[in-house]
């Protein structure tokens, strides 16, 4: 089960170029068969395509020789972290260079007064947590998987706690860069705001590697709350649930986490991770504050979820209830696939206006269970995001024309409602046909800064927009 993006020339990297590659790096520029394949395939549906060879870079002055080198053989260059992108943002759709930054893995600096950080790009969430803990800090981005930050930042990441903390673009403060030619820039400084000149940093977080490759990140830092409470709440429909969590947003009760799941999904993650929550839809919360305004936060939304007939709250104080809770959230894609042993699965997310949520997540059920298919939601519905994981037979070419379909009016219902083709999985191969819909002339505002960033189409071709 594959999805192919339009055929691009290839542009192999030559016998020469890669000579020169392991003249600068030695036995870390890696053309084995097995890590090529692991390095053009991301945790997606979409086809994989090999790079030519890898080089784990060790530091930006490498990558900006590397890029260099690149740049003079006309030879692609795809940035990769830790694979766990969901559109095909790492497949080398022409052949070329992949460059693994997985070992640029160190914590830069940690400066506890001013709240923020530096790290190298391959640094992986959970990493910088366990490194900043006793600082009594913590870096609250959570896509679920253990991305790399500078991953992350690629490709414009969020999670459970967005609809507290926002997302990676609102948590980057500044980036050192490397560009299509070598040269490396840093965007901006560390002030938490400035009014002088473009905003660079806001042009590469989600550039996908497509303008160029992020080699340091500094991050804000915020302090681990005083008092953390999760709750999982049931409630007798879809349309109940959602409209508990826009009365809670649009209440400004400053909720750190509220996803939804439906009951399909709810099935699903009690067999997987051995619950035994009613399988009805469901919200999962996580208040974050003092004792007080923790408690505070819980009488609202309590409050607001009996308005919609969600009153049999079940909480997780301990940290490892809160933590069993999220690690059944997290390992949802797996729970799914658990419905359907031998089936594969690929995931699609849309993000819509809150006050369409549930317009959205209704008319999207009433159209997966049309289909015949089994399609659990879930979703961080705090900011109108949420993710249909589709379940299919690899066999059946007939199952996976259906679920193409079915996420072809997925996003074409998020589109007519004034929303976006993905909330938080970014662009791509998988989606670059929908980006015309979405925004019409100003994509070619888009080619052109790729054009000018990236003249010879060197920087991770054919993602995002197509030249």
């Amino acid at each position: 089960m594959s999805h192919l993006p339009p055929a691009l020339p290839a542009r192999t990297a030559s016998p020469e170029c890669l000579a020169e590659l392991a003249a600068l790096v030695g036995d870390r520029l890696a053309t084995g068969t097995a890590i090529r394949e692991q390095h053009g395939k991301d945790e997606s549906f979409h086809a994989p395509f090999p790079p030519d060879a890898v080089v784990f870079a060790i530091s930006t002055e490498e990558v900006s020789a590397v890029v260099k080198i690149c740049a003079r053989y006309g030879t692609p260059v795809i940035p990769f972290g830790t694979g766990t992108s969901l559109e095909g943002h790492i497949a080398a759709l022409q052949g070329g260079i992949c460059i693994d930054v997985s070992r640029m893995n160190a914590v830069l600096e940690v400066r506890a007064e001013d709240l923020d950080c530096t790290v190298q790009a391959g640094v992986t969430r959970k990493q910088l947590n366990e490194f900043i803990r006793d600082t009594g800090l913590f870096f609250p981005i959570d896509p679920g998987a253990d991305a790399s930050i500078g991953g992350m930042t690629a490709t414009r990441a969020s999670g459970t706690n967005a609809v507290r903390y926002g997302t990676m673009r609102e948590n980057v403060l500044a980036l050192t860069v490397v560009l299509s030619d070598g040269r490396v820039i840093r965007t901006s400084r560390r002030a938490r705001k400035s009014a002088a000149g473009y905003d660079l940093t806001r042009l590469f977080v989600g550039s996908e590697g497509t303008l160029g490759i992020i080699t340091e990140v500094t991050l804000r830092l915020y302090g681990i709350p005083e008092t953390i409470s999760a709750a999982v709440c049931p409630f007798p429909g879809v349309e109940e649930a959602v409209n508990t969590v826009i009365a809670t947003i649009q209440s400004g009760i400053p909720v750190a986490r509220v996803e939804f799941l439906d009951a399909l999904q709810m099935k699903a993650i009690n067999a997987y991770s051995k619950l035994s929550h009613a399988e009805i839809p469901t919200l999962f919360f996580e208040f974050h504050g003092s004792p007080a305004g923790v408690q505070e936060q819980v009488e609202m939304v309590q409050a607001l979820a009996a308005d919609h007939g969600g009153t049999d709250f079940q909480w997780a104080n301990a940290p490892e209830d809160r933590a069993r809770l999220w690690d059944a959230r997290h390992k949802a894609y797996y729970a799914g696939l658990g419905l359907r042993p031998g089936c594969s699965g690929f995931s699609s997310d849309v993000c819509v206006p809150i006050s369409r949520l549930a317009d959205c997540i209704v008319e999207t059920r009433a159209d997966l269970d049309a289909s015949g298919l089994l399609c659990p939601i879930v979703g961080h519905v705090g900011d109108g995001n949420f993710h249909v994981l589709f379940i299919v037979n690899p066999d059946d070419p007939q199952e996976m024309e259906t679920a193409l379909a079915l996420n072809e009016r997925l996003v074409q219902r998020a589109l007519s409602m004034d929303g976006t083709c993905t909330g938080e999985h970014g662009v791509g191969y998988g989606k670059m046909d929908f980006l015309e819909t979405e925004h019409g002339d100003a994509l070619d505002v888009m080619r052109s800064i790729k054009k000018a960033l990236d003249p010879a189409n060197l920087l991770n071709p054919g993602k995002i927009v197509r030249l």
